[in-house]
């Protein structure tokens, strides 16, 4: 079984929405979830009996996906944007460590359910923790983090997030809680 199918169009007013599906095992069912990128998307979930009737049932979905000009977008066309907090010490504190653990449940969450990509990894490197997310729409996905970040009581005041297109290495500052103009990783 692939795991998820996630496909994105733009519909005729230029607005990109997503569609996605899996099956859940822990359920039993095949979950679709769709909507318009940067806002909670609708969810459908339909009892399977098995692994086999799931993959009828993903098979379907990405032929429809298809017909309707839903298609994957690929990732050198897509954006990364970093959640990054200051910290108090170079390699991070066991504190941090749960910092980090539960931003990026948060945002993995977030993110997700708004089809605004995905969290690729975490790392500490000189006093900052840094989260990756791979987005289609760096615009929506800052603000969402910065929702999610302050919805989860999780120290906006440390958070600062850049942005860069794939493949770059140069971030642009996206939101900072005090004056700069730049960042850094």
């Amino acid at each position: 079984m692939s795991g998820i199918i996630r496909v994105y169009k733009r519909n005729d007013e230029g607005v990109l929405e997503f569609r996605e599906a899996w099956f859940d095992e822990d359920y039993s069912q095949f979950v679709m979830n769709h909507g318009v990128v940067g806002h909670q998307s609708k969810t459908d979930e339909t009892d399977v009996a098995d692994a086999a009737a799931a993959e009828g049932l993903m098979d379907a979905f990405a032929v429809q996906c298809a017909e309707d000009g839903f298609a994957e977008i690929p990732e050198d066309e897509q954006s990364w944007v970093v959640a990054q907090y200051a910290l108090k010490t170079k390699d991070g504190t066991d504190r941090d460590r749960y910092l980090e653990e539960k931003a990026k449940d948060a945002l993995i969450s977030h993110l997700a359910w708004r089809g605004l990509g995905v969290v690729d990894r975490s790392e500490f490197s000189d006093s900052k923790l840094n989260i990756f997310i791979l987005t289609p729409d760096v615009n929506k996905a800052v603000n969402a983090i910065k929702v999610c970040i302050r919805g989860e009581d999780l120290d906006f005041t440390k958070l600062s997030i850049g942005a860069a297109a794939f493949g770059e290495t140069s971030f642009k500052l996206k939101y900072s809680p005090k004056p700069a103009n730049s960042f850094t990783l």
